[in-house]
């Protein structure tokens, strides 16, 4: 298994989610809970009691899953410095998964935060997908910010994330495929 000591990557920006997702619950909106990578300390500062180096025990599927009024949806939230987003920051494990939690009727997606820009875009499943495939197959690597969909630009407000609001844009725009 790889070993890690990069600490976490995103971690402001899923802070910010969890927030989110937090005041979703209180809201009476939504749960959606993250799901903890399961790993294996390997060492550990004594006097921080914080890991220093581990290793992950298995793949793990996304970041956070949960319902929308009743709707599942399950999504990763990836952030970046650059103008484009790497596609090889998604693996094959969590396509395959969203790709059978959409089978089941729910709403796969990631959320996109291009941390210089200020902007954060729901990427849909169905969208991500051909993307990945095509990176794959040895065409582009990453997607400029430019060819994010604008109508799933979302709003940050309040050190929030809003993308129950994209959720609902999204929904609009699929009523009646």
């Amino acid at each position: 298994m790889a070993y890690s000591n990069r600490g976490l990557r995103g971690g402001t920006f899923e802070e910010m989610v969890n927030l989110t997702n937090e005041r979703y619950k209180n809201q009476g909106l939504a749960i959606v809970e993250k799901i903890p990578t399961p790993i294996t300390p390997v060492a550990i500062d004594k006097e921080s009691r914080t890991i220093t180096l581990a290793y992950f025990e298995k793949k793990s599927t996304v970041d956070y899953i949960g319902a929308v009024q009743g709707i599942p949806i399950c999504f990763d939230a990836k952030e970046t410095r650059q103008k484009s987003f790497p596609i090889n920051n998604i693996h094959r494990h969590q396509i395959e998964f969203m790709e059978n939690f959409v089978k089941q009727q729910g709403i796969a997606f990631m959320l996109v935060n291009f941390a210089t820009l200020d902007k954060c875009y729901f990427l849909p499943f169905e969208d991500l997908k051909p993307l990945w495939q095509a990176a794959q197959a040895g065409g582009k690597k990453s997607i400029p910010h430019e060819a994010f969909n604008q109508a799933y630009l979302v709003e940050q407000k309040g050190g929030y994330f809003r993308y129950l609001d994209t959720i609902n844009t999204y929904l609009d725009n699929n009523r009646g495929e």
